[in-house]
Formats: C-alpha cells, structure tokens, sequence
C-alpha cells in the first residue's frame, strides 16, 4: 500500500459520511449552469437529459460499488479508480487511460470550484461597493488561497464534517436559488423566449451536446472507489446506503435549480444562474438574498479539495518526510489551478470539457464495462445488454460531445481575454 491509500484513503466511515462524502463530490458548482444547459435542449431535452442522466448513474456508481465489494470480498480490496482499471483492464489502460482521466477531471473541479468561488465573492464585493474597481482575478486569487489552506487536511476521512456542513450547505443555496428564480420569474412584465439558440440545424444539434457534457458534469464523481475506500469494513451495503443520501439531496436540487433558473430567464439564462440575480450591478432581488445565496455557495465550494500525496508509506503520516512533501505538492497544485481560473474565467465552457472528456467515459461508461467484465453476466440476460447499451450510447455521445464542447470552446475563444473581468 503507497502513501496515498495509506494516508488518505483512511477506512474509518460509516455509510452517513460516505453519504456526505458523495454528496459534496456531485451535488457542486455545476448545477447553478443546469438552467443555461436547458436553454440548449428546451423544456423536454433539459428535463428528460436531466432525469436519465440521474437514473443511469445511480445505476452505474451502484454497479461500480458492487465490483468494489466483490473484490473486498475476495480479499483483495480495491481503494482507487486506477487500482480498479489496473485489475480489470491492465496495467496501460490504468496507467494511460483511466489515471489522466481522473486526475483531469478532479483538477478540472479544483479550477472551477476556485473560478465560482471567486465569482461569488465578487457579487457580494459589487453589491457592497457598486463603484468598487476590484477585477475578478483578484476574487479569484483570495478563494485561491482559502483553498490553499483546505488543501492541507491529511485524509478523506478528515473531511466528513466538513462535507456534512457541505450538505446543509448546498441545500440552502439551491433554496435559495430557486426561490429567487421563481420570485424573479413571477414579479418580471418581460416576455420569456424558450427558443433554442442557433442559425442551423448543426449549431443547434452541438448546442445539444454541449448540454448534454453540461449535466454529465453535474452528475459526475470519478472518485467513487476513493470515497468506498473510506468506508470502515465490512463495506457491504454501506455503499447503496450513501447513494440514497446523496441521490435525496440531488434530487431537490439539481431539478429545483434547473427548472426553476430556465423558468424565470428562459433562453437568457446564464452559464452561472446567480449572474441572473444581477442587473447592470443592481439586484433584482433584496440585496441581503443575493448576498446570503453568494454566501451559502461560496461556503460549499470550500468543502471540494483533491485529495493527493507524495509521501512515504514507510514514514510516519506527519513526520518530515511526508509533511513537506504533500504541503509542497498540494500547494502548487492549487496555486496552479488558482492561475487557470484567473486566466480563463469561462464557467460553462469549463463544465462542457470536463463533462466530455473526462465524467462520460469515467462515470457512465467505465462502470458498466467493469461490472460486465468482473460478473461476466450471460450474453442472453437482460443485466448484459442494458450494460453493453449504456457503454455503446454513452460512448457516442461522449464522442459527440468532445468535438461540440471543443467546437464551443473554440467559438468563444474569439471574445476570450486573458484576465477578464466576467
């Protein structure tokens, strides 16, 4: 065992902190963008998109929990993603495939958990100080350096009740998102537009999939097996257990938000639904409500950090040899994803990419393609084909969406600038 499963994948949780646990890796920044990704697929595109996404990864993190078990129970326990593909797939698959995968879309959290933070700091700067000339960047910076110090809790366990203030946390910003969407969307004399945007079918049609790697991102985890590995023997059960938290929380907020933000602006909802709140820096709803959702949100985002270490396993978890090394490699890690999110203030194109290339193939394909190859079900039941499906669709689609979220990406880097002030 090296110095990460050692240290940070601690296994001394109940099934209530993997709930928590689960619930804070999903349930983040990326639903305050579901009300913009319905303005690319419409009320039956955004709201069917939504409801199979959550079917079919609570379907998928509940198959990759099993192969999990399975292995336990073989005596042979699998605490990371890549020790799994390194088991199941070989040793490259684990090494070239899965490995940058999951490390690109954990950073890719980090980036966009630093960019929003900021975000929010900002709107409560602005609200306080109307003329204030503060730049995002230097929002930005400060939650970088609020991260900086998250970054040096030692173990996964070591976050739980920091996860379960997560939990209360984001269902009280979600509320309070929804609430001032509908009160917007009640009290606003302008007409709401729910056309798709795009001159052409084919803009239309990659709008679609760009939404659709937009929700991938939401539902997304890629921690699955890290988060079980928390999870204190015997493991089984406990899993299915946390999901059921988790999936609750997701359920009364990722449809609230969503439907709610796309009710109340239509196809003028932004990539962040709280930029909604504010008009030409003055709030639509009681500044003292802007200022609490800004708040409540900037506060859950603090709870998301990557957990990593170069340490040795040989050493004491705090003695010199591992402290300097994980506070050296943590701390340019994100400071580093700090710079990206100054640089590239662009949330929705952020979640599209991540969701595209790294939450599809890690979180609605591999699981079913590891279940299948663990299990070997019969090619005549129905558990093969439902999987074998799942695989080959998601496959496609995360295809698709790779080439109309880089297309978008590409699009808007015409407007892009360096440091913008968004």
């Amino acid at each position: 065992m090296d110095a990460g499963a050692l240290f940070v994948l601690k296994s001394k949780g109940s099934w209530v902190h993997c709930g928590y646990h689960l619930t804070t890796s999903i349930v983040g920044p990326p639903l305050l963008s579901l009300p913009f990704a319905f303005t690319l697929l419409g009320w039956a595109g955004g709201v069917v998109s939504l409801a199979a996404a959550a079917l079919v990864t609570f379907y998928s993190y509940n198959l990759l929990s099993l192969v999990l078990e399975h292995y336990d129970q073989m005596g042979r326990r699998q605490l990371r993603f890549r020790d799994m593909a390194n088991q199941i797939l070989g040793p490259r698959w684990a090494r070239y495939y899965v490995g940058p995968i999951q490390f690109m879309v954990c950073y890719g959290a980090v980036v966009a958990g630093t960019l929003i933070g900021g975000q929010c700091m900002k709107a409560i700067y602005v609200l306080s100080n109307p003329q204030g000339t503060l730049k995002l960047y230097v929002f930005v910076t400060i939650f970088g350096c609020f991260m900086l110090i998250l970054a040096q809790i030692p173990s996964f366990h070591s976050l739980r009740h920091i996860n379960l203030a997560s939990l209360l946390l984001c269902l009280a910003y979600s509320a309070c998102a929804a609430a001032a969407a509908v009160h917007i969307g009640i009290s606003s004399s302008k007409p709401k537009e729910y056309s798709l945007p795009g001159d052409s079918t084919e803009g239309r049609l990659f709008g679609m999939f760009n939404a659709i790697a937009i929700i991938a991102t939401a539902y997304g985890n890629g921690m699955i097996p890290e988060i079980q590995a928390t999870v204190a023997a015997p493991v089984k059960g406990k899993m299915l257990k946390g999901l059921c938290v988790c999936y609750a929380v997701i359920l009364a907020t990722f449809f609230s938000v969503g439907i709610s933000g796309y009710w109340a602006f239509g196809d003028l909802a932004q990539g962040l639904v709280l930029s909604n709140f504010v008009d030409n820096g003055r709030p639509i709803v009681p500044r003292w409500f802007v200022l609490m959702t800004n708040g409540f949100t900037m506060l859950q985002i603090s709870a998301v950090a990557v957990e990593g270490t170069f340490g040795d396993p040989k050493s004491k978890q705090f003695s010199a040899r591992n402290v300097v090394p994980r506070v050296l490699s943590r701390s340019l890690s994100v400071v580093v994803a700090t710079v990206i999110a100054a640089m590239l203030p662009f949330f929705g194109d952020i979640n599209a990419i991540i969701g595209a290339f790294g939450f599809i193939p890690l979180d609605f394909i591999l699981p079913v393609v590891f279940y299948n190859m663990t299990f070997k079900p019969s090619k005549r039941s129905l558990v093969f084909w439902l999987n074998s499906s799942i695989a080959v669709v998601f496959s496609a689609i995360g295809a698709v969406a790779a080439v109309a979220a880089v297309r978008q990406m590409s699009l808007d880097a015409k407007t892009y600038r360096l440091f913008a002030n968004v």
